[in-house]
C-alpha cells in the first residue's frame, strides 16, 4: 500500500472503500498504528477522495488522522479505535450489565437457528445475535407523530424497534442522530434506526399507510399499497428531496430508489456529519424504578437514578446544592479541576476506612512500561453530563500506581477516582476496595501479550477473576436492600445519598467483566459450565451472560460501518457517553478535557439518553418481572416513563 504503483494495480481510486485492519495481537501497538496511518497516507496521496476505514489499536493516535488534509469524516472515511470502542463497552457494562454482550451481538452480522434440543434461553438468546440494526425512511403516515407515539406503533403494528431517528439541522447545518428523543415530532422524510432481524422487516416502516394497514393484525402483510393519497404523499417528497439536493448539489435517488432505501446494504457514500445527539434524556427528578435487576433499557425523562457512588462514614452527609458542578467546555461531562495522582492515592487503610459502596472497582494488569490503554475511555462515560453528580459512581482503580501515573495526564480533570497501590490478585486489596459492595468489577490487563503461548496471554484476568469468585465476605456490615415499594423514589439535585448496602457474601455473586485477549480462554472463567473449547466466544456461557468481552468481537464493525455508516455514529454515541466531534479535536490536541463555563447551550448537552439497568423484581415494573411479557414491559415503560427496554 506504501507504493503508488500496486495501488494502481489494484485500480484504488475505482475502489468503494479502502478498509485498513490492524494485527490486535502485536507486540508494539503504537508501531502498528504508526505504520497505518502511513498506508492511509499514501492511499489518500494517491487517490484523495478514496473512502477509508481504518482500525487503530490506541486511542491517542486517533489524532494524527485528524492531520491529514483529504481526511474527511462527512465523506464516509471513519477510524474504529479498538481501545476506545472495547473501554467504553466495558463502561456501559458498569451502567447496566450485560450491555457490552447486546451491542456487539447488534452489528455483528449473524444469521441464527434454534433448536428444539437447546434451552429455551439459549434459543431466545440466539434469537437476539440475529438481530442487527438498520436505517431506513419512515412513511408519510408517522409525519406529526411524537417519537414516543411512533416507536410504540412501529412495535405493536410493525413488530419493529425503532431506536432514534436522524433529526435535519437548520438550515445548512448538519443532522444529528438523536436516541430515544424526548419531544421531537416526525418530519416528512425522517431516517428511522431500527433493530430488527432483517432488511426486509425494516421496509414496513417506509411500506406503512395508516389508510390501508390500520386494520391488519400480521405485519406480514404489510406491503407497498396502491393507495393514491399516499402516493401523491411520497411523490411529492421525493420532489422535494430531489429539489433540496439539487440546490446543494447532492446525487438524488429516484422515487424507484427511495422505496430500497434500507441502509444495510447500500454502497454510496454516506454524506452525513459526526455529531452524536445533543438532546433526548435530562437525568429526571420524578418517580423512577431504581436498583440492579435484569432489563437494560435507553432512558427517557423520566430516567433511573442509579446508585450512589460513594459514601464516606467519616465525614458529614456531602451537600450537594453547595456543591459547584462544573462541566467540560462541551458540556457533554463532567469536569473538576486537575489533581495530583498523590490526591488520589488511597493506601490499604485509608481505603478501608473509606466505606465504598456502589463504586466501579479496576483491577489493572500492568508493568511500569506497558503500552497505555487509554483509561480515560472507560472513566469517561462514566463521567457523562447526563448524570447528576451525587449519582457519578466512585472509580477505584487497584494497580501498578508507576504506570496510572503515565495515564493521570488524562485522567487528572475527572471526578470521583481514587488509586490503590496494590495488585489486583491480593485478597487484601480486594477486601480494603469492599469488592464485595461494587456495582461492577473490571478486570483489565495493559501488558503485551507473549506470542509463544496464546493461552497464557489472559493468566492474570483468568486467575483475578477465580480469585474473587472463590472468595467470601463478612456480611456484619448488613446486607441491606431497600425495596422500591419502602420508600419514595424522589432524588431531586439537593437529597442526600441513602446507602444500601447490599453487598454479596459469596464472591461468585459479585458483579464482573473480564476483558480477555484470546476468545478460546472464555472456557476458563466459567468453572461450572460445560463449553467447548471449539465454540464460537459469542455462543458460551460468559460472553452472553455479559462477564466477558473480547476485542475480536470489534471486527465485524468495519464491515457494519461500510454498509451503514449511521450505524458506527449511532454505537459511539452510545457506548461514549456523547462524545461530539468537538470534543474529538479539543483532546487531539493533547491537552486533555477543558473546563467551560455553562452556558444555555452547552447545558442544554446534559438533556440526552443514557443507559441503564433497571430491576424487574421489585420497584414500578415488578409487575412483568414474573411471567411478564416483554412486549407488555415495552409499552408499559414507554408510555410511563418514556424509557426504551432494549
Amino acid at each position: 500500500m506504501m507504493n503508488a504503483v500496486d495501488l494502481e494495480r489494484v485500480k484504488v481510486h475505482e475502489a468503494d472503500a479502502c478498509l485498513v485492519l490492524a494485527n490486535k495481537y502485536c507486540q508494539d501497538p503504537d508501531a502498528e498504528d504508526a505504520a497505518n496511518i502511513m498506508r492511509v497516507i499514501s492511499i489518500k496521496d494517491y487517490s484523495d477522495d478514496i473512502r477509508v476505514i481504518i482500525q487503530l489499536m490506541q486511542y491517542h493516535n486517533k489524532a494524527y488522522l485528524l492531520n491529514i488534509p483529504s481526511w474527511d469524516w462527512k465523506q464516509g472515511d471513519d477510524v474504529i479505535c479498538l481501545a476506545e470502542l472495547k473501554l467504553g463497552f466495558i463502561a456501559q457494562s458498569c451502567l447496566a450489565p450485560g450491555f457490552s454482550t447486546m451491542m456487539a451481538n447488534l452489528f455483528a452480522m449473524r444469521s441464527f437457528k434454534t433448536s428444539p434440543d437447546m434451552q429455551v434461553w439459549t434459543n431466545d438468546y440466539l434469537r437476539g445475535t440475529g438481530m442487527e440494526m438498520y436505517t431506513e425512511t419512515l412513511s408519510p403516515s408517522f409525519i406529526g407523530m411524537p417519537f414516543a407515539q411512533a416507536t410504540e406503533l412501529c412495535f405493536t403494528k410493525l413488530k419493529l424497534l425503532l431506536l432514534a431517528i436522524e433529526i435535519k439541522g437548520e438550515e445548512g447545518a448538519d443532522s444529528k442522530i438523536s436516541i430515544n428523543p424526548r419531544g421531537a415530532k416526525i418530519l416528512a422524510n425522517t431516517q428511522g434506526f431500527f433493530i430488527a432481524q432483517s432488511a426486509d422487516e425494516v421496509k414496513r416502516a417506509w411500506f406503512y399507510c395508516k389508510a390501508c394497514h390500520d386494520d391488519i393484525k400480521d405485519e406480514t402483510l404489510i406491503k407497498k399499497c396502491k393507495c393514491k393519497n399516499c402516493d401523491i404523499t411520497r411523490d411529492r417528497e421525493d420532489i422535494n428531496l430531489i429539489n433540496r439536493n439539487r440546490r446543494s448539489n447532492i446525487p438524488s435517488p429516484s422515487p424507484n430508489q427511495m422505496l430500497n432505501s434500507t441502509k444495510q446494504v447500500n454502497k454510496v457514500k454516506p454524506n452525513v456529519n459526526r455529531q452524536p445527539p445533543d438532546n433526548i434524556v435530562s437525568p429526571s427528578t420524578y418517580n423512577r424504578p431504581t436498583s440492579r435487576g435484569s432489563g437494560s433499557g435507553a432512558q427517557n425523562q423520566n430516567g433511573v437514578t442509579l446508585q450512589a457512588g460513594i459514601a464516606d462514614d467519616q465525614s458529614k452527609d456531602f451537600d450537594f446544592e453547595k456543591t459547584e458542578m462544573k462541566y467540560d467546555s462541551t458540556g457533554m461531562f463532567h469536569w473538576s479541576p486537575a489533581k495530583s495522582l498523590e490526591e488520589c492515592i488511597l493506601d490499604r487503610n485509608q481505603a478501608a476506612m473509606t466505606v465504598l459502596n456502589g463504586h466501579v472497582v479496576v483491577c489493572l494488569f500492568a508493568d511500569p512500561d506497558s503500552p497505555l490503554i487509554g483509561l480515560r475511555n472507560l472513566v469517561m462515560p462514566l463521567r457523562a453530563s447526563n448524570f447528576h453528580y451525587h449519582e457519578l459512581k466512585h472509580v477505584v482503580i487497584v494497580g501498578s500506581v508507576e504506570y496510572i501515573r503515565r495515564e493521570w495526564k488524562m485522567l487528572q480533570n475527572l471526578p470521583k477516582i481514587s488509586v490503590l497501590n496494590g495488585s489486583p490478585l491480593s485478597r487484601a486489596d480486594l477486601r480494603a476496595v469492599n469488592v464485595n459492595l461494587c456495582d461492577m468489577c473490571c478486570i483489565l490487563s495493559a501488558k503485551v501479550p507473549s506470542n509463544d503461548d496464546p493461552t497464557l496471554a489472559d493468566k492474570e484476568a483468568i486467575l483475578a477473576s477465580l480469585n474473587i469468585k472463590a472468595m467470601t465476605f463478612d456480611d456484619t456490615i448488613g446486607v441491606l436492600s431497600q425495596r422500591g415499594s419502602e420508600q419514595d423514589n424522589l432524588t431531586p439535585v439537593g437529597s442526600p445519598i441513602v446507602l444500601q448496602r447490599r453487598g454479596s457474601v459469596y464472591g461468585a455473586n459479585v458483579p464482573m467483566i473480564t476483558e480477555l485477549v484470546n476468545d478460546s480462554n472464555v472456557q476458563f472463567l466459567d468453572q461450572d459450565d460445560d463449553d467447548d473449547p471449539d465454540t464460537e466466544l459469542y455462543l458460551t456461557q460468559p460472553f452472553a451472560c455479559g462477564t466477558a468481552f473480547a476485542v475480536s468481537v470489534l471486527d465485524s464493525l468495519m464491515s457494519t460501518t461500510y454498509f451503514n455508516q449511521n450505524a458506527l455514529t449511532l454505537i459511539r454515541s452510545l457506548i461514549t457517553g456523547g462524545a461530539t466531534p468537538e470534543l474529538e479535536l479539543i483532546l487531539a490536541e493533547g491537552a486533555g478535557l477543558r473546563g467551560g463555563y455553562s452556558t444555555p447551550e452547552s447545558l442544554s448537552n446534559r438533556d440526552r439518553c443514557r443507559v441503564g439497568q433497571i430491576s424487574l423484581y421489585d420497584g414500578p415494573l415488578a409487575q412483568f418481572g414474573e411471567a411478564g411479557k416483554y412486549g407488555d414491559l415495552f409499552v408499559a415503560a414507554l408510555k410511563s416513563y418514556g424509557m426504551l427496554c432494549i
